[in-house]
């Protein structure tokens, strides 16, 4: 019996709930599912106290809504930005 990857198997849990919840709303699941991902991706997980976009790539998360709203986190970056 093959062996099988615990953390895996929950990530996709998890994806797959997300999918669920965004076809209710539409049946398109293909085009959603970038969203689904991304929605995954930047969700903080208590068991690694991080995001998985952070552990990949080994930085915060702008969200999109953050530079929309404007956030102190971004104005705060992009002050020390300017003074370099």
């Amino acid at each position: 019996m093959p062996q099988t990857n615990g953390a895996v198997e929950a990530a996709n849990k998890n994806i797959k709930r997300i999918l669920k919840k965004v076809i209710e709303i539409s049946q398109d699941w293909l085009e959603k599912l970038p969203f689904a991902l991304w929605a995954y991706r930047t969700s903080f997980r208590t068991s690694t106290g991080a995001m998985p976009y952070s552990l990949v790539y080994g930085m915060e998360v702008v969200l999109p809504v953050e530079t929309e709203i404007g956030s102190l986190r971004v104005a705060l970056e992009q002050q020390i930005s300017e003074t370099e």
